[in-house]
């Protein structure tokens, strides 16, 4: 599909890559964007074309705000699965509410909303669906185990959702990525993406009916690792991280 033209929503839109999404896409020709966040009364839209965004209150757990939302932009033509969060939690030792909490916001949350919107992406033409995920799809790090087991479930639910939407012509594309230079990331003392090099990346990749996006050579090499046994990449990894 092309960008230019296209009416989307992309969730987590007040800040990081939710807020590059926003502006590159209104900067390749989109003639609407919802801009979705918990409180929109707190978005700026500083340097954003404020005549083709429109502010909407969104929290993807909860499944009534999920309906509204698609009651309010039943023109959406792409749907940005990008909210999401990291509790730190790791599996035995961790509180198990965070770790639900991760599932609900990573997995169920963009399943609602891809259950939610599929009907409108029907309705205009079939469109597009981008999920935001990670190269942590792919592996486990301690610290941020859940955030893994969760970014592992989207990414099968994202290659689940995209056999089911094919019918109606809807591409699914899957985007992965190591760091990106945003506040979660903070904490790391490491080489990142800029937020907008992800945003132009999965756009050039719906543009092209890619189903897969890895944004970085680490999410290259993570998934390249996977046809062989795990053990030598743990190694190395903690070799130079843990």
């Amino acid at each position: 599909m092309e960008i230019n033209g296209s009416i989307a929503l992309v969730t987590g839109a007040n800040r990081g890559l939710g807020r590059a999404f926003t502006a590159h896409l209104l900067d390749r020709g989109a003639a609407k964007v919802y801009a979705a966040a918990r409180r929109p009364e707190d978005m700026s839209l500083d340097g954003l074309d404020a005549d083709r965004v429109v502010p909407l209150a969104l929290d993807v757990t909860d499944p009534a705000a999920v309906r509204r939302a698609a009651e309010q932009a039943p023109d959406v033509t792409l749907l940005v699965n990008n909210a999401g969060s990291n509790t730190w939690q790791d599996m035995v030792a961790g509180d198990l509410d965070q770790i639900r909490l991760e599932l609900e916001t990573h997995l169920f949350g963009s399943l609602q909303m891809i259950r939610a919107f599929a009907p409108v992406l029907g309705r205009n033409g079939g469109g597009a669906v981008v999920n935001l995920l990670s190269a942590m799809s792919w592996f486990a790090y301690p610290g941020a185990n859940a955030y893994h087991v969760a970014k592992a479930a989207a990414w099968a639910m994202v290659n689940s959702v995209r056999l089911e939407l094919a019918d109606q012509g809807t591409l699914v594309t899957g985007v992965h990525l190591g760091l990106a230079d945003t506040d979660m990331s903070a904490a790391f003392d490491s080489e990142k993406l800029p937020p907008v090099e992800v945003a132009r990346a999965a756009l050039d990749g719906v543009e092209a009916g890619a189903w897969e996006v890895l944004v970085d050579e680490w999410s290259r090499t993570v998934k390249s690792s996977l046809a062989a046994d795990p053990r030598p990449f743990y190694e190395a990894l903690a070799a130079t991280t843990f």
